[in-house]
């Protein structure tokens, strides 16, 4: 079993779609760990702020298929891939770890947006603070610690599970 950690994201309806996404997850790989949630304006473009977690679960499923999962159900809940990159969305789902692998194909891990992103971060700190990043050799704890959070900031939402 590998120990799997994705990000995921609403600024479309976004109470609703976290809610189903994360029942999703659950319906597809068993049981998730949750981080809180945090509310965040969006980062690249104008528009709604967003509600955004990690969640992190074991697995038997390759990268490949857990990617093709993280797809289905953001299409099942109406994710819409045409338009510009970054736009509003019902549902985003996307793979940040896959154990302590690295690999370009069939998607970078670890994702970039781990060292860039405070809504990636913050959340996969307080699952995993003692893991080590395998490209910078630091643990997410002190990635978090360092990072710039007047840049981005958050703001934890009580979430109505």
């Amino acid at each position: 079993m590998t120990t799997v950690f994705v990000s995921i994201g609403s600024n479309i309806q976004r109470e609703r779609h976290v809610r189903d996404g994360v029942q999703a997850l659950r319906e597809r790989f068993g049981e998730l760990q949750l981080s809180t949630v945090y509310e965040s304006e969006a980062v690249g473009f104008e528009g709604d702020p967003f509600y955004n977690l990690v969640a992190g679960f074991q697995t038997d499923a390759s990268p490949a298929e857990v990617v093709a999962a993280l797809r289905a159900i953001e299409d099942r809940f109406g994710r819409v891939r045409t338009g510009p990159r970054f736009s509003s969305r019902t549902l985003d789902i996307d793979l940040l770890l896959y154990g302590d692998a690295v690999f370009e194909q069939p998607v970078v891990i670890p994702r970039q947006e781990i060292t860039r992103n405070a809504f990636v971060l913050l959340p996969l700190a307080e699952l995993a603070p003692d893991t080590v990043h395998p490209l910078t050799g630091r643990t997410y704890a002190a990635m978090w610690a360092d990072f710039d959070k007047a840049a981005q900031p958050l703001w934890p939402v009580a979430f109505p599970w």
